[in-house]
């Protein structure tokens, strides 16, 4: 198969860039397979393309749902794709929508998360999004949580297939980490408020983000931030992820901290309560009294070790092969 995938790709940052990478570099295997992806960071890749937007939020997507998918119609009159797969329900996948107005080239799309959550309750985010729900040929989301939004705006076709992880090691155990957007709802305030009820602990946050600046200067001293960090880098160090967010679609780093042995405290919200096995692999809590109660209990050494190796077992689970054999699986019934 000839395949178009649209969407973030590194060196953008997230986990939508890493997993289009990878998805890339498992299709290529057996298939021909390109890419296109957002021009606001330079990008030198055999097949990869991009379009120059301009980096303003609110303008951005827009942009480049237009001009992505004049870009798709170009590529397609020169490539001839068998079919498109667009990540990220919106802007991105609308300018799959557009392109298959033209060129009748069946369109995938994969919901990863804020997506449905967030974006499908702005005024012109919830068109692109019901009307790529609607319009495409096959939707993939990545949690049942997902699914179950994308079925109520309208989609026909759906699989869950759950993002997956490569990365594996053994943690030294040393903090309590952070790992994800420092913004609001990602619940990031929750975690300062951990750090003061356990001074004796040291806890790290890994991430960028809009609160970075205000935190720093408010934070206790047992509360050190790294900025933007590889994963592998903090979590091979880590005893306990938390994962505060008030939305996830999935909650990929909790997979990604169960492949150190880490296990996961996380909220009881969207995709993280399909992740976290209550008692076997973390735990999840509604309140930061919970939360204060179940962390106490992952600190002691005997049940981190403990529930770390469980979630070892779990993580290999979700591993990148199985889940590129379902996405072609997919890719074979639509253009059949």
């Amino acid at each position: 198969m000839r395949i178009l995938l649209v969407g973030h790709y590194p060196p953008h940052k997230g986990g939508v860039a890493r997993h289009v990478k990878q998805l890339k570099e498992c299709l290529e295997k057996r298939h021909e397979v390109y890419v296109l992806t957002y021009g606001t960071v330079a990008v030198e890749e055999e097949n990869v393309y991009s379009v120059k937007v301009p980096n303003i939020f609110g303008i951005r997507g827009t942009s480049f749902a237009l001009l992505a998918s004049k870009k798709i119609v170009k590529l397609h009159e020169k490539y001839n794709f068998d079919l498109v797969h667009a990540h990220y329900v919106g802007t991105t996948s609308f300018a799959g929508v557009l392109a298959k107005r033209k060129t009748g080239v069946p369109l995938v799309i994969t919901a990863h998360g804020s997506d449905l959550e967030f974006m499908s309750r702005l005024p012109l985010g919830g068109y692109f999004v019901k009307t790529s729900i609607m319009e495409a040929d096959y939707v993939i989301a990545v949690s049942h949580y997902l699914a179950k939004k994308a079925l109520e705006l309208g989609a026909s076709r759906i699989s869950v297939i759950p993002n997956w992880t490569e990365l594996s090691g053994e943690s030294e155990r040393k903090y309590i980490l952070f790992l994800g957007r420092v913004a609001s709802y990602k619940g990031i305030e929750d975690f300062i408020e951990l750090a003061k009820r356990f001074p004796g602990e040291e806890f790290v946050v890994a991430g960028e983000g809009p609160l970075l600046k205000k935190l720093r200067a408010k934070s206790p001293p047992n509360v050190k931030f790294l900025g933007y960090v590889p994963a592998e880098d903090v979590l091979k160090k880590a005893k306990v992820l938390v994962l505060p967010s008030k939305r996830e679609g999935f909650g990929l780093v909790v997979i990604e901290a169960n492949s150190f042995k880490v296990p996961v405290l996380g909220r009881n919200v969207g995709g993280i309560r399909e992740l976290i096995r209550f008692s076997k692999n973390g735990y999840l809590f509604e309140d930061i009294e919970d939360a204060i109660t179940y962390l106490k209990t992952l600190l002691v050494p005997k049940t981190n070790v403990k529930l770390g190796s469980i979630g070892k077992r779990i993580s290999k689970g979700h591993s990148q092969e199985k889940m590129c054999e379902r996405v072609e699986e997919i890719y074979r019934e639509v253009i059949s």
